[in-house]
């Protein structure tokens, strides 16, 4: 699932320790393996450091004046949970292993330690972590488009909401159907149907801002785009442009209902039902006009 091969260069490690003699060797020991690593004297420290710059590892002993390991390990799972800390310390006897995995460690180093074990626990951390991190996009996505799936675009979407209402900023959303997707089902199959899919997938995707703008499956043939800072006539735009691809490279049109948020909305139900109904008139609109054309 997770790609068992570790890319130290990827990981930016802290190591705390208010013993100099302790903490540069440590900081150079994970430099050799190509960790990228520096170091901080004290929790203080560490807390200032990690305000300024990216790390994915906390390693930190833990008796230490002032504030001590378990608490910095405490406070930076608060705040930064998605940071992974190692304990390291020579007091075997005063600290339990389960002390310090209740405090938030990942795991915990006897001192003194060699560098084949210091990259072990490490190298399990990693590993364990881009598992986790697979498993948690997988349950998010829809497995045949690579769109996100309805759960997570709910959520999204509420979430959106919120910060468009907070900032006083704009927010579209685009909800596009396609047309008579079960007659070409029925004349081409369903392998057929779902490459389709599979191709609306990349058009929604290329059509959007990446890391900003969001596409989702919301449905078997039915699909939603949220448009970050975004109007009414941004939305339009780009649903018109994906309507023309999907008609273009996958021989079938699609249908569109546009939303824009309006201050004072507190449910995704209520901007989802205006894009909906838009939708549908539109659809009714296609219908009429193709049934007008075909007397």
């Amino acid at each position: 699932m997770a790609n068992q091969d570790c890319q130290y260069s990827n990981e930016n490690v802290l190591v705390v320790d208010d013993e100099e003699s302790v903490r540069e060797p440590v900081v150079r020991m994970l430099q050799t393996l190509g960790f990228r690593a520096r170091g901080a004297g004290s929790a203080e420290e560490a807390l200032e450091l990690l305000k300024n710059d990216k790390y994915t590892f906390l390693l930190t002993d833990i008796n230490m004046p002032k504030m001590d390991g378990l608490e910095l390990i405490a406070r930076v799972k608060n705040e930064y949970p998605e940071l992974c800390s190692i304990a390291m310390t020579g007091y075997t006897k005063k600290y339990r292993y389960i002390d310090v995995i209740n405090a938030g460690a990942t795991d915990f180093v006897n001192k003194p330690f060699n560098i084949e074990e210091l990259e072990a626990k490490l190298k399990r951390a990693i590993i364990e972590r881009n598992v986790k991190e697979e498993l948690s996009r997988l349950s998010i996505t829809d497995a045949l488009t690579g769109l996100y799936n309805q759960r997570q675009f709910y959520a999204r979407l509420k979430e959106e909401m919120r910060r468009a209402e907070r900032q006083n900023h704009p927010l579209a959303l685009i909800l596009l159907d396609l047309d008579n997707f079960k007659e070409f089902n029925d004349t081409h199959g369903h392998v057929a149907g779902d490459e389709l899919l599979r191709k609306i997938g990349k058009i929604i995707l290329s059509s959007i801002r990446d890391g900003v703008d969001s596409g989702y499956r919301y449905g078997g043939d039915e699909f939603a785009i949220i448009l970050i800072d975004a109007d009414m006539e941004i939305g339009r735009g780009i649903g018109k442009r994906i309507e023309r691809a999907i008609e273009n490279e996958c021989g079938i049109t699609a249908s569109a209902g546009f939303a824009s948020f309006v201050n004072g909305m507190t449910e995704p139900e209520e901007l989802v039902a205006k894009a909906d109904e838009r939708l549908y008139r539109f659809k009714g609109k296609r219908k009429e006009a193709e049934a007008g054309g075909s007397h």
